[in-house]
């Protein structure tokens, strides 16, 4: 064990990242798994989920993503499955608030002149 404060301290948060990152992990060998046992569009969308978050939080690379999506795709084209959107079921619309007062008109503004160039005095030789 570390006697420094800091070394304690790095000791702390190296043991709270591996739990995080170990989970992430988990839950994505989970989803694939979960998709091999039962091929459908949600399976396959969560388990893509899954991977877009481990590369999100730099836990995989992304072209080991996109490796292990395409393995998904293949499979879910064996299995004769298409990534659907899922529809959820409609909720009340939000209430938009008024539109904000709006500036002056733009037509009050005048647009910007050139200005001629400033002549240069001769050279002296």
């Amino acid at each position: 064990m570390p006697i420094i404060k800091s070394a304690i301290k790095r000791v702390k948060q190296a043991a709270a990242r591996n739990e995080r990152n170990v989970a992430t992990k988990r839950a994505i060998k989970q989803a694939v798994k979960a998709f091999e046992a039962k091929p459908s569009s949600e399976t396959l969308s969560k388990a893509h989920s899954e991977i877009d978050k481990a590369v999100k939080k730099n836990l995989i690379h992304k072209n080991t993503a996109a490796r292990r999506k395409a393995n998904l795709a293949k499979a879910a084209k064996a299995a004769s499955v298409k990534l659907g959107t899922i529809k959820k079921a409609t909720a009340k619309p939000v209430a938009t608030k008024a539109p904000a007062k709006k500036a002056a008109p733009a037509a009050a503004k005048k647009p910007a002149t050139k200005k001629p160039a400033a002549k240069k005095a001769p050279a002296k030789k």
